[in-house]
């Protein structure tokens, strides 16, 4: 039985237990200045046959796995037992079979679709490989993709039906900015424009929306004029999801090539969280849902449904400004190390006076404890 199937190399934090099935490899763009994931790599579109192929050695890899759970007395469910037993066997110890089982044990219901910009492919063509998909695992629940807006906004609402009706439910986009000025620096190749008429063609199909937004992103220079056009943007769109991800200039990117120039700007962390309340102050969406669930977000409790929960969200923001400046760098330290996740990690007495340590020790030492924190961003992105 062929145990293998293809995977690309990343997927939003929200799909951690969805099956991963790649329908394009790479990114038809990849020239945003900020991005450095498909660097050096070629686009190219999965056939129809190919993708099947996959789904198929995925259902067999699966059928494996509850015959496991039945020999194991465990009835066909997947439970720790089957998972642990499958990891000490060698002869099952297999990333792309234990990646399944590990789909089957948290429930088999979620599913996204690979790599940078699955949509891209013909509708009819995508429509068979989710008809194949909800064929074979048919406890699914949700599928979802990324999409960039010059993808959606090229795409029918009419389109986007036969693709919901498929059971494709959610669309991740990237939309990082609705500032033009910011769009043109960091070569998306996308306006303003496009985000709309893409947003609104998937939320007039019914279709679930998660736009990506990128504090930072304007540097010193667009910062206000980032966050002003980018709330106008997503006002007009009012999407199901906004995820803040805030930017991190990687090594080896055209943005730090502009930044070694003195071309770019960035933001300190002050500076970001500035700019993310101002972003929140003017937003005027009902029923959205804002998360900052990623590690390169200073503050991760952001997060909550508009509008009920926006004074919630911006006296978080007031909360981290009334901290002291010692207080703050603390903060920022334990939440780069992971050792903090929210504010009120900084009432545990041991891990502040450990985390007090470690700056004082580089204070004394005449070292900038800013500059580690940089590097350690580096292994976020």
């Amino acid at each position: 039985m062929k145990d293998h199937y293809e995977q690309g190399p990343i997927r939003p934090p929200s799909e951690a237990t969805s099956l991963l099935i790649r329908v394009t490899r790479n990114c038809p763009w990849n020239k945003c200045a900020f991005c450095h994931t498909y660097l050096g790599t070629k686009f190219e579109l999965r056939s129809v046959d190919e993708v099947k192929k996959d789904l198929q050695t995925m259902k067999d890899i699966a059928d494996g796995v509850v015959d496991v759970s039945w020999k194991l007395g465990e009835g066909g469910r997947i439970s720790k037992n089957v998972l642990r037993y499958m990891y000490n066997r060698q002869d099952l110890r297999n990333d792309y079979v234990y990646s399944v089982a590990v789909w089957l044990y948290y429930g088999g219901e979620n599913v996204f679709l690979q790599d940078a910009n699955s949509l891209i492919l013909k509708t009819a063509d995508l429509v068979s490989i989710l008809d194949f998909l909800k064929e074979k695992f048919p406890n699914v629940k949700r599928i979802t993709s990324y999409c960039r807006s010059h993808t959606a906004a090229r795409k029918t609402v009419a389109e986007f039906e036969q693709l919901k009706n498929a059971g494709l439910s959610r669309i991740h986009i990237g939309m990082e900015s609705g500032c033009d000025d910011v769009l043109a620096l960091i070569n998306k190749g996308v306006t303003a424009g496009d985000h709309m008429k893409a947003g609104l063609n998937i939320r007039k199909a019914g279709i679930e929306l998660s736009e990506y937004v990128m504090p930072g992103l304007g540097g010193t220079k667009y910062t206000r004029q980032h966050a002003l056009d980018t709330a106008k943007v997503i006002n007009a769109i009012n999407p199901d999801f906004i995820r803040l991800r805030t930017l991190h200039v990687v090594p080896g990117t055209h943005l730090d090539e502009l930044m070694k120039k003195g071309e770019f700007h960035p933001l300190k962390d002050d500076d970001v969280l500035k700019e993310i309340k101002l972003f929140i102050e003017n937003l005027d969406v009902q029923g959205t849902y804002l998360t900052s669930d990623h590690i390169l977000n200073l503050l991760e409790e952001l997060e909550g449904g508009f509008p009920e929960d926006k004074q919630k969200i911006l006296s978080t923001i007031e909360q981290y400004f009334q901290l002291s400046p010692d207080e703050q760098l603390i903060f920022r330290v334990g939440r780069r190390s992971g050792a903090c996740r929210k504010l009120v990690d900084l009432s545990d007495t041991e891990m502040y006076s450990k985390l007090k340590s470690t700056v004082d020790h580089y204070a004394v030492q005449g070292l900038n404890i800013e500059e580690e924190i940089i590097k350690t961003m580096n292994n976020y992105t």
